[in-house]
């Protein structure tokens, strides 16, 4: 037995021994180049300025060198920076050039700051297993910078909460919440950064808080105990500094940095970095499919997603889930190939036929998804959270309470002073050098603290996705008559309840509310304005109860900083109006009106004469205002907008003018662009002869071809963004047009675009199957972007806008990690056009009385 024993045990460590030989063998597989300009190898990408900083937003942790590790981006802003912990507002380096060179395995990016004329240059080059990253200076550093500039390495804390780090092999725990030391320094040391950044904070001290490192050493090693995410980093030249970059703000990133030496020039800094890579990895595939479910007779599809080195299988399976636990085989059916998109493959597996009302889940190998439902009645509830929860949540200038939950108290009830001319505000606002208005700079607009609802993640009211919500919601009521009553709203106390019926319909209310800020714009101001914003960024970046972000008291010169007289106070916290007028948003604000005083009609009549009012105000003040928008932008939104309010005023008035301005401009708006006018094409057929359909219908087999290109240019069929913000929004939209073409014209376009768009939205899309409605599917998102997103938590009933496609070709949606908005903040037009196109979804399995259950 013992010689057994011993011959076992020699037997399993030669195993051992080969295993382990195989594994040094495979993780050493060097980086290389690949054709997409980034380095590549099972398990690793490193992207060298793919992404460059945005100059709007500044820093957005998508740019400079990042690390995809083990299918996951970990490391960003690898970049020389002048701070040890910026935030998002501090300065960045404009990138001035960037080479690849394939047969060295190196990439360069050239950068500079203007600011102090200081050019750097970052060479990244393949090294044994990982990357030599190299600084480089033609000119010493400026004496300013000294101790100030360093390079900047940034890792996602989510990704290494509950894990350990080694320093020079000193151990030490990645900490869940910022609790590392800090220290005070006077104004006068700090680097000068964006203009718009006030230098002093909330209670106007001189000082900042700098954070002190968690650890410093030459050798570091990140979580050495996850083959995923441990990071080897060494520096030859100066100290690694460990910093936790949430002492200041809730989105910072763990950051190790070096500090560049002043007085030297040539390679002043030199680190290897070595991520691990997990011998043969490949990417578990991603099985999308709709969280919510499916009706019996709509198209089921799911989407495969697979590593670019997986093989796939020939099939997958559906199974049924009976009343006593029992998994069933109702379907197994081979994959169709859809080939490559960015950077994996995708199959597609179709299980239409299966029709039996019931619970499923999908089995593609060894992945199983979690259930989903078949039957009629899926789509019955899935607005309800965004009409019951999110939109009474936004309400600004109300308490919201919830339960035993305050949302908020009634907040910006200071609103608001007059923008101050030429001025540039750090949110994109912008002010010339007159305000349009009779108002001077800083002087007080009356009757401003009413209605609106916050635009997203911040406390800014936008009138522009105002416009888009209020079309949305009158056109949800008046085809569907969306009859829910969930929430009590009282002006006089300024007070919401959700989940506490009124009488009212809720929909209703929330047109209202809407258009009680539209209207007191107009009246007050005399036109509409792009925005009603908070001037200070201490303010901007405040999260929680809004009604904490001003003082609640209107201000007033004569009185000093943080004074009261318990009517007014002396602190410059209210919200700023931007008054710049352009033509391409009074037409909005013109339809949305014009729309809304339908919808109020006898529930509101007052405000619906009132918004009819003001809406003919703005149409007949066109002539006025014809010169001013000269961006092609402007321009372009203009026209179109001005077909928009040209039908709603049609339909509001029947006055023929309109209907003559609608049809002479719609056809042009359709020739310069099918997708963009066809929306309000479709909305006009019940107000329009058949000449008008006939004239139409080239133009909905044209959009037709449009979108089913879009089958063509990815997996899902659906209209895809790449820019730097997710495209949810632009798919909803595209799926309520096919709606609309689909009602009027179903010889042309089925129904079945519709459904398409919508299971994109509840899980059918890249990265993960996720639903991008919170509590809204199986498994949705309990992580977004809102005002409440430093808790790591969602406010039900939002849409985020989806998937960011990261240069080259990285799709990402972080639910981990809530500060992305371009990937997870929800704003109100989505969430009104996902109602819309929720109520049209519903129309079409149980009839249009239906949509309201």
């Amino acid at each position: 037995m013992i010689a057994r024993l011993a011959a076992l045990c020699i037997m399993m460590s030669t195993v051992c021994g080969f295993r382990a030989t195989a594994q040094d063998k495979n993780s050493g597989e060097p980086l290389l180049i690949n054709d997409s300009g980034y380095f590549e190898k099972p398990g690793v990408n490193v992207m060298v300025f793919s992404s460059q900083y945005n100059g709007m937003f500044f820093d957005e942790k998508t740019a400079g060198i990042e690390i995809i590790h083990h299918g996951v981006r970990t490391a960003t802003g690898g970049a020389v920076r002048l701070e040890p912990t910026p935030e998002q507002w501090d300065l960045i380096p404009v990138l001035e050039s960037r080479k690849v060179d394939h047969e060295h395995g190196a990439i360069e990016a050239g950068l500079t700051y203007k600011e102090y004329n200081f050019h750097s240059k970052v060479q990244v080059t393949a090294k044994d297993k990982g990357v030599e990253i190299s600084v480089y200076l033609d000119q010493p550093l400026p004496e300013k910078l000294a101790g100030n500039a360093g390079f900047n390495l940034e890792f996602l804390p989510a990704a290494y909460f509950e894990k350990t780090y080694l320093v020079d092999g000193n151990p030490g725990n990645f900490p869940l919440y910022p609790s590392s030391k800090t220290r005070m320094e006077s104004a006068d040391k700090k680097i000068p950064q964006f203009a718009g950044h006030t230098t002093f904070d909330d209670r106007g001290r001189h000082e900042f808080i700098i954070p002190s490192p968690l650890a410093t050493g030459r050798t570091l090693v990140l979580a050495p105990e996850d083959p995923e995410r441990r990071v080897l980093i060494r520096s030859t030249d100066a100290e690694l500094l460990l910093f936790d970059g949430r002492n200041l703000g809730q989105n910072g990133w763990f950051i190790i940095r070096s500090l560049l030496p002043a007085g030297k020039t040539g390679k002043v800094l030199s680190w290897y970095v070595e991520p691990n890579a997990i011998p043969g990895w490949k990417r578990k595939p991603v099985i999308g499919f709709s969280q919510v479910g499916y009706t019996p007779g709509q198209d089921k599809t799911a989407v495969i997603e697979l590593d670019k080195a997986d093989v796939p299988l020939p099939e997958a399976v559906l199974y049924q889930v009976t009343e006593d636990g029992r998994e069933v085989e109702k379907l197994r059916a081979p994959l169709h190939p859809w080939g490559r998109y960015l950077r994996y493959n995708y199959e597609v597996f179709d299980f239409s036929d299966v029709k039996e009302p019931g619970v499923y889940f999908l089995q593609y190998g060894n992945q199983r998804t979690n259930s989903f439902r078949i039957s009629p009645d899926v789509f019955v509830d899935i607005w309800h959270p965004t009409l019951d929860v999110w939109f009474p949540v936004q309400m600004d200038h109300m308490e919201v309470n919830e339960a035993y939950r305050v949302w908020h108290g009634a907040s910006f009830l200071d609103d608001a002073l007059q923008a101050p001319v030429n001025h540039q505000h750090f949110d994109g606002y912008s002010m010339g050098p007159s305000t349009q208005t009779k108002y001077k700079s800083l002087e007080r607009i009356p009757g401003m603290a009413v209605g609106g609802w916050y635009d997203a993640g911040d406390f800014d009211i936008q009138t522009g996705s105002h416009c888009d919500a209020v079309l949305a919601l009158v056109d949800a009521w008046e085809k569907f008559r969306l009859d829910r009553d969930e929430t009590f709203v009282d002006y006089p106390t300024r007070y919401v309840d959700i989940h506490r019926p009124d009488g009212k319909q809720d929909i209703l209310q929330q047109i209202k509310h809407g258009v009680l800020n539209m209207v007191a714009q107009v009246k007050n101001i005399g036109h509409p304005v792009r925005g009603i914003v908070v001037p200070n960024l201490h303010q901007y970046h405040h999260l929680g109860d809004g009604s904490m972000e001003t003082d609640n008291l209107p201000y007033n010169p004569r009185l000093k900083p943080y004074e009261t007289d318990g009517r007014s106070s002396g602190t410059m916290d209210d919200r700023w109006a931007f008054t710049e007028r352009t033509v391409f948003l009074d037409y909005y604000t013109a339809a949305a009106l014009a729309a809304a005083s339908r919808a109020l009609k006898g529930f509101d009549d007052t405000l619906a004469v009132q918004c009819l009012y003001y809406a003919r105000k703005l149409w007949n003040e066109d002539d006025s205002m014809s010169k001013q928008d000269t961006s092609r932008f402007s321009m372009m939104f203009r026209r179109n907008l001005k077909t928009t309010a040209a039908l709603q005023l049609y339909i509001t008035t029947k006055e023929e003018g309109f209907g003559k301005e609608f049809r002479e401009g719609i056809w042009q708006s359709l020739d310069r662009n099918v997708q963009f006018g066809m929306a309000t094409a479709l909305q006009a057929c019940p107000y329009m002869d058949q000449a008008y359909r006939d004239r139409l219908r080239p133009y909905v087999t044209r959009f037709k071809g449009v979108s089913d290109g879009y089958a063509r240019q990815n997996p899902y069929g659906v209209p895809m963004a790449a820019g730097g913000w997710g495209g949810n929004s632009g798919i909803v939209n595209w799926a309520i047009t096919c709606y609309y073409a689909h009602r009027q014209f179903p010889d042309i376009m089925s129904a079945a675009y519709v459904y398409r768009g919508l299971d994109y939205l509840f899980g059918c899309h890249p990265y993960s199957n996720i639903s991008f409605v919170s509590a809204v599917g199986t498994r949705s998102k309990k992580i977004t972007y809102g005002n409440n997103r430093a808790d790591f938590s969602y406010i039900a009933g939002g849409v985020v806008p989806g998937i960011l496609i990261l240069k080259p070709d990285f799709p990402e949606n972080k639910e981990d990690w809530p500060f992305f908005w371009g990937e997870n903040e929800v704003t109100v037009g989505i969430c009104a056009n996902y109602i819309l196109l929720s109520a049209a979804v519903n129309a079409l399995q149980l009839g249009d009385a239906s949509a309201n259950r």
